[in-house]
């Protein structure tokens, strides 16, 4: 089963950079990067995790996201083969700047 969920999770994981990339026309919308998505085992969640390089990007995007959901929700519809899409969430994804934080310690 966990075999499955990690699938269904690479797919849309892959589908919904795909429509945040080509589809979402905002200007408020940063550099959205997707390291991860997580769904449940009854695949009706999934929780997608973005980052953004700058740091100014993040409430503006996330906003963006947040109310773009729906829409993302249909077109990821369209392109899943799947009896039902999972509900979206959008989680900020702090590992970016762990990661950073550590590079920076080390380096010191």
């Amino acid at each position: 089963m966990a075999n499955k969920q990690e699938r269904i999770a690479t797919i849309i994981r892959k589908n919904i950079a795909e429509i945040i990339q080509f589809d979402l026309k905002d200007p408020h919308l940063g550099f959205v990067t997707i390291p991860e998505v997580r769904v449940s085992s009854d695949f009706s969640y999934a929780k997608v995790y973005v980052s953004f390089i700058k740091d100014e990007d993040i409430v503006p995007s996330m906003e963006v996201l947040e109310k773009s959901k729906g829409y993302i929700r249909s077109e990821l519809a369209s392109k899943l083969d799947t009896r039902r899409v999972p509900e979206i969430s959008f989680v900020l994804d702090e590992g970016y700047k762990k990661e950073q934080r550590i590079t920076e310690l080390l380096k010191k």
